[in-house]
């Protein structure tokens, strides 16, 4: 990923934007964070488009499941193979398989509604302080503050085109056993097109980020830890109300449970004026030793 933060969010702006093959079926090509594999954010904003891209403008995205396969490939493309399973009167639902090698490395399904209104409620956000009173994870993972090893300063630091603002970095600073929750204010660094897909995919990408990660803290582990391995085994994501990935965003993370080399975590992602526009939730493989 490029160094210039600037320059990063046009080159994820240019990864979302798949080229199209044949009629239901895309290429992408893959960027780096700085890991051996395909980061997942990206496979799942992927794999979305491709599914946004067959379905009217008029029905949004409002629901995704997907189930992450194999490892991704980061020296060869990955084909998105969209399949129509229905168009109704109110809904569409599409299912979306990432190819690499021949094999599927990942698969959605992923559902989409045409807009109409009805009740509504929501939520309360989190009382935090807001993202102008913190600093950004490059800025405080820099400083004298965060004696953090090399490689937990790295991934917070490589998301560049993402602006990440965690509200409490207590936890990084030593090993005790917390509650299993944190708070990270998020958005894109720079101004996005106005297009769904775009606002959508860059949310799904995101969304990936430090969820699983949250299941590490009632047991004293850190990511950057020798001896911890992690994997996503599978994402949702559901998207309640419109949202722009450009501005100001709270994502809310817990973690209910852990056990049999599980861990399970939930996310809900709040705007700035406390809107919940979104929730998450993802198990992923915790190997320790």
């Amino acid at each position: 990923m490029n160094e210039d933060p600037m320059a990063a969010v046009a080159e994820l702006l240019k990864l979302l934007d798949l080229e199209k093959i044949e009629e239901n079926h895309y290429r992408g090509m893959s960027g780096t964070v700085g890991w051996r594999r395909v980061y997942g954010g990206q496979v799942l904003a992927q794999a979305l488009v491709a599914g946004i891209r067959s379905v009217v403008p008029e029905r949004s995205v409002h629901s995704l499941h997907g189930y992450f396969i194999l490892p991704g490939d980061l020296k060869v493309p990955i084909d998105y193979e969209v399949e129509v399973l229905r168009d109704g009167g109110s809904f569409s639902t599409r299912r979306v398989k990432a190819i690499q090698h021949g094999r599927a490395i990942f698969v959605m399904v992923a559902s989409f509604h045409k807009s109409e209104t009805g009740l509504d409620h929501a939520v309360a956000m989190p009382d935090v302080p807001p993202p102008h009173e913190l600093k950004n994870a490059r800025e405080l993972f820099s400083s004298k503050l965060a004696k953090l090893p090399d490689s937990m300063q790295r991934f917070w630091k490589r998301f560049l085109p993402i602006e990440f603002r965690p509200v409490d970095i207590s936890r990084y600073m030593d090993r005790a056993h917390r509650e299993a929750g944190q708070q990270i204010w998020f958005k894109a660094v720079d101004t996005l097109p106005d297009k769904p897909e775009v606002h959508a995919g860059i949310l799904a990408y995101a969304s990936d980020f430090a969820l699983l990660e949250t299941a590490l803290a009632p047991h004293g582990k850190l990511l950057s830890d020798p001896d911890v391995r992690l994997a996503s085994l599978d994402h949702a994501l559901w998207l309640h109300r419109p949202v722009r990935a450009d501005e100001w965003l709270l994502y809310s993370l817990d973690s209910p449970s852990t056990s049999g080399a599980r861990g399970f975590c939930r996310g809900q992602i709040f705007s700035e004026d406390g809107t919940l526009v979104a929730s998450t939730a993802q198990e992923g493989l915790m190997r320790i030793g």
